[in-house]
C-alpha cells in the first residue's frame, strides 16, 4: 500500500510540473501573438499569482456557498460531530467543521486551504442511508483528503485549469485581432497557426490532466482512508451505496463535482466515460479496497 502511495503522489508531482510547463508556453504564445514581448509574460504572471492567491484565500466559501451547505454544531447532530471528531483524533489532525447539504442523494466531500482551515460536507441523505460504519469509512476517505493536503492540491489545480483557459482565450482573441497583419516578425503566419492551434487544444489536455490527478488522489484517499478505520469494507460497502443511488444530488455542478467521494453525475458510456470521469470506476476501487482483507 505505502508503495501505492508513493507512486501517486510521484505522478501527481509529474502531473503539476506539466501544468506549469503548459502556462509558460502559453504566456509566451500570448506575448508574441498580442506584440506585448515580456510584457505578456508579466500580465500572464500577474494574473496566475492573482488567481492562486485569490483562490487559497476564498475558494471553500465559494465551494459552501455553491453547494448550499449550511454548518453543524454538536447539539444539531452529535452522531455526525462524533464520527468527525473521533476519526479526527486517530488521524491526528484539528478536527474539521461539520457542513450539511439539504439533500437525500448520499455523497460527500472536503474543502479548505490546509488541515487547520478544513471542513467536512456530507448531505443528509448520506446520514439517512449509510450505517455507522459505512459512515467512519466516508468520512476517513475526506479526513485522508485532509491529511494528505489534497484539498490545497486540488485547489491549486482548479486555479491552473482556469489560468490555462484564461490564456488560451486571450491567445485566439490576439490571433484573431493581429490576422490582418502582414507584417513580418511576430505577427508571422507561422506563429499565428501554432498559437491558435495551442490555444485550442491546451484547455482540452488541462482538463485531462486535471480529472487524472483527480482520479489519483480518491485511490490514495480510498487507501489512507482504509487504513485509518482498519476497516477496508466498511468504506467499499459505501462506495456501492453511493453509486447505486438513483437520486440525483440537485446541489453539484460541474466545477464542485471532482470534491465529491463518488460522482454526483452520470457519466456516459464508452472511452468517454474514462477520460472524462473526475473518478476512478466504482468497481476498481472497491476491488482495490476488498483486496486488502485477503
Amino acid at each position: 500500500m505505502w508503495e501505492a502511495e508513493a507512486a501517486n503522489k510521484r505522478n501527481s508531482l509529474l502531473l503539476v510540473l506539466v501544468f506549469f510547463a503548459c502556462i509558460y508556453v502559453l504566456a509566451w504564445v500570448f506575448s508574441e501573438v498580442s506584440g506585448f514581448g515580456s510584457f505578456g509574460l508579466v500580465l500572464a504572471g500577474i494574473i496566475a499569482i492573482g488567481s492562486t492567491v485569490g483562490s487559497y484565500y476564498f475558494s471553500d466559501k465559494i465551494i459552501l456557498a455553491l453547494s448550499q451547505a449550511k454548518p453543524v454544531e454538536k447539539q444539531q447532530n452529535p452522531y455526525l460531530y462524533n464520527v468527525i471528531e473521533g476519526l479526527a483524533i486517530a488521524a491526528g489532525i484539528p478536527k474539521p467543521r461539520a457542513y450539511l447539504i439539504e439533500d437525500t442523494a448520499p455523497n460527500a466531500f472536503a474543502t479548505g486551504r490546509d488541515p487547520e482551515h478544513a471542513i467536512i460536507v456530507v448531505t443528509t441523505g448520506l446520514l439517512q442511508k449509510l450505517n455507522r460504519t459505512e459512515l467512519e469509512g466516508v468520512i476517513a476517505h475526506e479526513m485522508s483528503h485532509i491529511k494528505n493536503f489534497d484539498i490545497r492540491f486540488m485547489m491549486y489545480v482548479a486555479v491552473m485549469v482556469g489560468v490555462i483557459a484564461l490564456l488560451s482565450d486571450w491567445i485566439l482573441r490576439s490571433a484573431f485581432h493581429r490576422k490582418s497583419d502582414r507584417g513580418g516578425g511576430r505577427g508571422t503566419l507561422l506563429l499565428l497557426v501554432i498559437g491558435i492551434a495551442f490555444a485550442v487544444l491546451a484547455p482540452l489536455f488541462a482538463t485531462l490532466i486535471k480529472l487524472a490527478i483527480s482520479r489519483q488522489r480518491e485511490f490514495l484517499a480510498d487507501a489512507s482512508g482504509s487504513l485509518l478505520t482498519r476497516y477496508p469494507e466498511g468504506l467499499a460497502s459505501a462506495l456501492e451505496k453511493i453509486s447505486g443511488d438513483k437520486e440525483p444530488l440537485e446541489a453539484a455542478n460541474r466545477a464542485t463535482a471532482h470534491l465529491y467521494i463518488v460522482n454526483p453525475f452520470k457519466d456516459v458510456g464508452g472511452l468517454a466515460a474514462g477520460l472524462l470521469s473526475t473518478h476512478p470506476a466504482i468497481e476498481e476501487r472497491v476491488k482495490r479496497l476488498r483486496s486488502r482483507l485477503t
